[in-house]
């Protein structure tokens, strides 16, 4: 048994050995083509990879239940962001600290996008939380509670944060 089992590896061994011979040249433009159909495939699976993503939100937030929080700020002087965090009926669903770039981004006139979600029809409440630093490297934290109502289609919703005494965090429907 044992020499049986020796004499199958070795023709084994013998067949892969002389494989390279029976394999012949490859020529550069056979290569060339081959590097070309690899980079169509790659082009193809990264669309199919976007038009996947696409369908995975249309299913997962239909338009006529989303809403889409949004964040905004105005050049701010008194007050520098360090985290928000947004509740919808009392339910925290987003927050998110920032970096000194992202800020950057936002004061330049730049939007986020927070948080998008499903809600049914009528009236919803929506915490705003944020924490930062104010004049003076002291800690700064301001909390504004809005109520919106949401229809039937897509609801989207800014918290544009400004720099003023009364009102530092508002809401645009």
């Amino acid at each position: 048994m044992f020499v049986l089992f020796r004499g199958f590896i070795l023709f084994i061994a013998m067949g892969m050995l002389s494989f390279p011979a029976f394999a012949g040249e490859v020529s550069k433009e056979q290569n060339k083509s081959l590097d070309e159909q690899v980079q169509e495939v790659k082009t193809e699976t990264l669309s199919l990879g976007v038009q996947l993503r696409l369908l995975e939100e249309k299913l997962l937030y239909p338009s006529s239940t989303q809403v889409a929080v949004y964040v905004s700020l105005e050049e701010m002087t008194r007050f520098r962001l360090d985290s928000i965090e947004i509740r919808v009926d009392d339910k925290p669903v987003a927050q998110h600290l920032y970096t000194l770039r992202e800020l950057d981004a936002l004061q330049k006139g730049g939007m986020q996008r927070l948080y998008v979600g499903n809600i049914s029809s009528g009236e919803h409440g929506l915490q705003v939380l944020t924490i930062g630093r104010g004049a003076g490297s002291s800690g700064l934290r301001k909390t504004e509670t809005f109520k919106f109502r949401k229809e039937e289609g897509p609801k989207l919703l800014e918290v544009r944060l400004v720099d003023s005494e009364s009102h530092m965090i508002t809401l645009r429907d």
